[in-house]
């Protein structure tokens, strides 16, 4: 029993780690994807490249832990998992993505499209935290149940305001898509970059578009029951 317990206490001691960590990172990004634009500092590529950098190292590590996680009993959803994995790809893509042309042209909108991702993740987990804190406390949810992107059901009561939030982000993912295409079909478009991140974006709109509207649906079904 001692050591069950024991178990127990390691297993969320680790989740509990895992959503710090994802809370610090999630600072560093939203002050360093802000320190990027172009009011406030002149444009370097090396620091664009650290900035990549940093993503793909945070995403990656994310997918590792949770599949510790996974294993320990939390309940994450496939998508989300698959959204990290996605999410480690585009950085590394944008990483290897030389300084040019079109490089210039996608560049601010891929920054203010961190710098909203960012943000809107620091509220989702500033609210989700504190609503599964309560939900716990009250024996509706599981122990290791974590923070995440998007939106679940038990998110409905109370944090329903995320949702606007959370589908803007969705179509900006959506529009760094078309925009990418868009750049594809420049005849003097030759780096192979631009249609990767385009495919990337597109994955993650309709991922994420489709699984936040899932949630929405299959709430609104179990209310007309």
């Amino acid at each position: 029993m001692v050591y069950l317990e024991g178990v127990l206490s390691h297993r969320f001691a680790y989740k509990d780690e895992y959503e710090k960590f994802k809370l610090c990172l999630t600072i560093i990004i939203l002050v360093f994807s802000f320190s990027r634009c172009p009011l406030c500092f002149v444009f370097l590529r090396a620091l664009d490249a650290a900035f990549s950098f940093l993503l793909v190292w945070y995403y990656c590590t994310l997918t590792v832990r949770e599949s510790i996680l996974i294993s320990n009993g939390s309940r994450i959803k496939g998508w989300w998992v698959v959204h990290h994995y996605v999410s480690a790809f585009l950085s590394g893509v944008m990483l290897t993505w030389p300084n040019g042309t079109f490089y210039q042209q996608f560049r601010n909108p891929y920054l203010a499209y961190c710098l909203y991702q960012s943000f809107v993740q620091f509220l989702q987990y500033y609210y989700q935290s504190g609503c599964l804190y309560r939900l716990r406390a009250l024996g509706q949810r599981h122990n290791m149940d974590l923070t995440v992107e998007g939106f679940q059901s038990w998110m409905w009561r109370g944090l329903t305001f995320l949702l606007p939030l959370l589908f803007f982000g969705h179509f900006w993912q959506l529009y760094n898509g078309l925009l990418l295409f868009q750049l594809t079909r420049h005849p003097d478009c030759k780096e192979w970059q631009v249609l990767m991140c385009g495919l990337s974006f597109m994955v993650l709109f309709l991922g994420n578009f489709c699984t936040t509207l899932a949630v929405v649906k299959q709430k609104f079904q179990s209310k007309k029951k």
